[in-house]
């Protein structure tokens, strides 16, 4: 057994997607917010094939007659019968790695962050995703137990290193994943099922997050030697002081061969509220497709900034924004919904 999980950036033969139909996490946005989702179903499906996890004939009849709203048509889309709960796809999908170079489900245990009590549904998406695309489905165990892992937790550079947070992972007085893990208890998962030996752990996370720290609101791999992580300048800002913390961590923090990572920083927007409560808004929740990267907007005149860095550093591929005010309002954004399916390494 020898897994290795791909960097975000590497060929994929597919993203899935759950169609939103959760009204309590979009209140009063259901609307505007599949409008978002067809158009990232429209940019990705460009390059790469599309699944939809739709709950029922529906809910699957919307979601194609939305997205042929756009397109025209939905050639290189599937809309698949896989009942949801949340829906957040980054957390709950399947966590695809390459075992001898095919593809394998690495079917982590999902609670609902440790928060909410609906999660069956989503905690069985992985088998029926697996079992849609042919996969084999492996379930990890460390120390005698099932893991608890949303693939928001964790962002790699495919060479070795992972980045996460100590809020998210061990912070049992908060939350709890898996009571009484500590970083040797994780680093001997990331190693057993990543293939990576080397982690990078931030600290906290952004003020309304709703998963209690995930690193891709925060600091993300754009190739195997640069970092881009967001930086608040305006020292009144809720978010100013951990962001610092984890600037200051990052410019100390070494690769897997001991090198130091490049660090860039990527702008934040100003604070985006919703019904009284701070928003997890941040232009770190990209997601990387076969031929463009759609990047979280917010209406913001930092948006052309972010871009413009992004832009830079992804070479031969489109940067895209997606108008994310709506998205946001669930407490997660592009990144959080989506799941890369690696291809087939090349033997």
């Amino acid at each position: 057994m020898s897994y290795y999980l791909p960097a975000e950036w590497e060929k994929h033969t597919a993203t899935w997607l759950a169609w939103p139909q959760n009204e309590n996490n979009w209140p009063g946005k259901m609307q505007p917010v599949k409008w978002a989702f067809s158009e990232m179903i429209t940019k990705i499906s460009v390059s790469e094939h599309v699944y939809v996890a739709c709950n029922n004939q529906i809910t699957q009849s919307e979601a194609e007659a939305a997205v042929k709203a756009i397109k025209g048509n939905t050639d290189n889309v599937s809309f698949e019968l896989i009942p949801t709960d949340y829906g957040w796809f980054r957390d709950c999908g399947p966590q695809y790695v390459l075992e001898a170079g095919e593809p394998v489900v690495i079917d982590f245990s999902f609670n609902a962050w440790a928060k909410y009590d609906s999660w069956q549904s989503d905690n069985n998406a992985p088998a029926l995703c697996s079992e849609i695309a042919g996969n084999k489905i492996v379930k990890p165990v460390i120390n005698g137990r099932q893991i608890v892992l949303e693939g928001g937790a964790i962002d790699v550079n495919g060479k070795g290193t992972i980045l996460t947070t100590a809020e998210c992972l061990l912070d049992q007085e908060v939350q709890v994943r898996n009571a009484g893990f500590n970083r040797d208890d994780y680093q001997k998962m990331f190693s057993t099922y990543f293939g990576a030996d080397n982690t990078i752990w931030l600290n906290c996370g952004i003020t309304g997050d709703d998963t209690h720290g995930h690193v891709d609101d925060l600091a993300r791999f754009v190739n195997d030697r640069q970092i881009v992580a967001i930086r608040e300048t305006d020292s009144a800002d809720i978010n100013y002081k951990a962001l610092a913390e984890n600037h200051e961590i990052l410019q100390g923090a070494r690769l897997e061969d001991g090198s130091k990572p490049e660090i860039i920083e990527l702008p934040m927007p100003e604070a985006k509220h919703y019904r009284g409560s701070r928003l997890p808004a941040s232009y770190a929740n990209f997601y990387i497709s076969n031929e463009c990267v759609l990047v979280p907007t917010f209406n913001d005149p930092n948006d052309y900034k972010a871009l413009g860095i992004l832009d830079e550093l992804f070479k031969g591929r489109k940067v895209c924004g997606i108008h994310a005010i709506d998205l946001v309002v669930g407490r997660g954004s592009v990144h959080c919904l989506t799941r890369q399916q690696p291809e087939k390494a090349q033997q």
